[in-house]
């Protein structure tokens, strides 16, 4: 069964940037706000487990591990630049009251 879990207010999430948490059961996800949409994905490089809120680089919608420069698209979480073959999970997003949830 699915739950809503509330992480932070959208106005703690600047534009462009990317916003570690820590779910209910201890696994990271990095929030990014890209266009005024907030996304969600696993925390952890798929190829070297850096964590991206801390080591890696946005643009536009396309997330950077700073290890080994391998790229995801957080939208859809697939990897789309080497060495990196593995896509990150996603969660759904949902602003209520102002206030961002995932769907876990």
């Amino acid at each position: 069964m699915s739950q809503r879990v509330k992480l932070c207010a959208v106005a703690d999430l600047p534009e462009g940037e990317i916003r570690g948490e820590t779910l209910p059961d201890g696994t990271r996800i990095a929030l990014y706000k890209v266009g005024g949409t907030i996304y969600a994905t696993a925390d952890k490089c798929t190829h070297g487990e850096v964590s991206l809120s801390e080591e890696g680089t946005l643009d536009g919608c396309t997330v950077e591990c700073s290890w080994h420069f391998g790229t995801f698209d957080i939208t859809t979480g697939k990897a789309t630049g080497m060495p990196c073959e593995v896509a990150l999970k996603t969660y759904p997003v949902e602003v209520i009251e102002g206030n961002v949830h995932v769907v876990v």
